[in-house]
């Protein structure tokens, strides 16, 4: 059983473990811990290079759960990732295979090279936990996570995500390059004959066990108030909307965004020794929240203007 104060002990353990073998991501994988916690998808851009995969596979190790990995081609159907029915000649019957989507962490690949047929087969496991083939739904496995990679949109053969399925993300977190001390600790760490092996420090109950505590921190009607406006100030048209939103922002942040910049916000604090959410957890969180979640207009990408500096002038705009 593991009880409020030592959440934080418990999320430093899985951070230190994954940090050992992820160079320089510091901000990267804690971000990516906190949604784990918070029971969301995950979404990571980034050239080809930088590690998204590997993290990803670490972070499954270091949890102890079931990891299956799905590469997006553009050539993927549906059915190869949910499954099919397959016809049993000895029993005259059809019996439902199951796709690599049944298992506890799912990294979709290169998600936006695939066809956009072939992207929504993801959207009612993201969002519903279950897949449904021939009329029949089958639950997905507990915890379930979906943890997806993908190229910048300007590089060749991709197709950009709709706005239905990067909703359902609740973290979009950016890969950055590598400062070169890091890239030299990168190379030593992965082209020497003894890499270090990947400690397994947790399981699926305490991650389940953990995800309920979250749940339970408490959120102070002022703070609660203060997101709120977050999320109906990214609205061009809405009355509270700042300037800078009206003039580069199409539309603003849904519901599930409001959702999850609490519950990551929740996590945060635990992870700092709180146990009650802070205007500061809610303004870290605004960003991974947000990231995806506005959309631009040809203005804002003709003036060069970039979806976090709008973030964190909205953060700024918006009082306490």
């Amino acid at each position: 059983m593991i009880e409020l104060e030592q959440v934080s002990e418990w999320s430093n353990r899985i951070i230190s473990q994954v940090s050992a073998h992820i160079i320089g991501q510091e901000e990267l994988i804690e971000d990516t811990v906190i949604c784990l916690m918070a029971g969301g998808n995950l979404l990571l851009e980034g050239v080809p290079g930088l590690g998204k995969t590997r993290l990803v596979s670490v972070l499954g190790q270091v949890l102890g759960l079931e990891f299956k990995r799905i590469q997006f081609t553009p050539d993927l159907m549906p059915a190869d990732i949910t499954g099919t029915n397959i016809y049993n000649r000895d029993r005259n019957l059809f019996e439902f295979q199951q796709g690599p989507v049944f298992s506890n962490i799912v990294l979709a690949d290169e998600i936006n090279r695939a066809t956009p047929k072939t992207q929504a087969a993801m959207l009612e496991a993201m969002q519903e936990k279950t897949v449904t083939v021939a009329g029949q739904t089958y639950i997905l496995p507990k915890p379930y996570l979906v943890m997806a990679t993908q190229n910048p949109i300007e590089q060749e053969g991709t197709y950009p995500l709709p706005e239905a399925q990067m909703d359902r993300f609740m973290f979009k977190l950016n890969v950055l390059f590598p400062r070169a001390k890091d890239l030299a600790a990168i190379v030593n760490l992965t082209t020497g004959d003894h890499e270090p092996q990947v400690q397994t420090v947790t399981n699926s109950e305490e991650l389940i066990e953990i995800q309920h505590i979250v749940k339970t921190v408490p959120v102070a009607q002022a703070v609660l108030d203060y997101a709120m406006r977050l999320i109906v100030a990214s609205h061009p048209d809405q009355d509270i909307a700042p300037d800078i939103i009206r003039k580069y922002v199409i539309a603003g942040a849904s519901p599930r965004g409001a959702q999850g910049i609490i519950n990551a916000a929740r996590v945060r604090a635990l992870i700092k020794g709180r146990y009650n959410v802070s205007f500061e957890d809610i303004k870290s969180m605004a960003e991974p929240i947000l990231r995806h979640r506005l959309t631009l207009n040809f203005e804002a990408v003709s003036d060069g203007v970039t979806v976090e500096h709008i973030i964190r002038e909205l953060v700024g705009v918006i009082k306490e």
